[in-house]
């Protein structure tokens, strides 16, 4: 019977990652049948602790996320969790070998959250680090099954992938984060006179991560590369559309990529793939 938890587990990460974004999984399901369950496992247990820190305005967040991270540990710890998220994530962490390390920087960019509101170069570095580079390294950890040389190898590419995205999100959005959670992650940025040069900057330094991991795509294991790239190249499509906004009107609105969109970088992404144009 234990098979049967394990099984309602994971289909509790896999709808998390399902309600709260359509992009992720929508690539997750392009991956080999053997890599979704724990991309799913991952996505859930980041989605749920970044959930506390961005929208549980009516509780004590600093205490949920205290207990989140206790419980985190215990179900690694102890191999078994009542928390469906943690439990289908803490067995992604055993049968992967995801260091600790990786979970606790995310977790410590997730008190940052709670804590800071403007950085400096080197925070902001230091919460990509933790928000979103770890994310990227965890998934490496499953697509290398093992593979400690290849997952070496593909570490800073990982990173790079992980760091466009979240700063493609940061740009996104803007306006929630600005006007309503009152954080600025862009260091050095005031967004009351936010100019062309300002965006500019911001842009070079996210084309340069999406360059460079574009390169590690390439390099991935055939079960984990076409899913990857349609994630890569949805949010490409996303940057793409946000760097034609004026910087005057970047706190406006929230940019998306509609469904027609993703359908057709869906297709084309498809047509290159067979032709190993990728």
């Amino acid at each position: 019977m234990m098979n049967l938890f394990h099984e309602v587990s994971q289909d509790c990460s896999r709808i998390t990652t399902e309600k709260y974004s359509t992009s992720f999984s929508s690539a997750i399901k392009l991956l080999h049948k053997d890599l979704r369950t724990p991309i799913f496992n991952i996505y859930g247990f980041v989605r749920i602790a970044d959930e506390i820190v961005d929208t549980f305005h009516e509780f004590n967040k600093e205490e949920l996320l205290h207990e989140f991270r206790k419980s985190t540990y215990e179900a690694i710890d102890k191999g078994i969790s009542l928390n469906p998220i943690l439990q289908s994530f803490q067995r992604t962490v055993l049968q992967f070998q995801i260091e600790r390390e990786l979970i606790d920087a995310f977790l410590y960019s997730m008190q940052l959250d709670l804590e800071k509101r403007q950085y400096d170069k080197l925070g902001y570095e230091e919460y990509i680090y933790g928000s979103a580079e770890v994310v990227g390294l965890m998934c490496l950890h499953v697509f290398c099954d093992g593979n400690k040389a290849l997952y070496e190898n593909l570490k800073p590419y990982a990173k790079s992938l992980g760091a466009a995205f979240q700063k493609v999100n940061f740009l996104r959005d803007l306006k929630a984060d600005y006007e309503g959670l009152e954080r600025v992650y862009f260091p050095g940025c005031d967004f009351k006179n936010f100019t062309a040069a300002d965006k500019a900057a911001i842009e070079a330094d996210i084309q340069k991560d999406f360059d460079h991991a574009y390169q590690g795509i390439l390099l991935l294991p055939g079960k984990a590369r076409f899913g990857v790239y349609v994630a890569y190249k949805y949010y490409l499509s996303l940057f793409r559309k946000i760097k034609k906004i004026p910087p005057q009107n970047i706190l406006e609105y929230r940019i998306r990529i509609p469904d027609y969109g993703k359908m057709f970088i869906l297709a084309k992404a498809g047509i290159r793939s067979q032709l190993n144009l990728l």
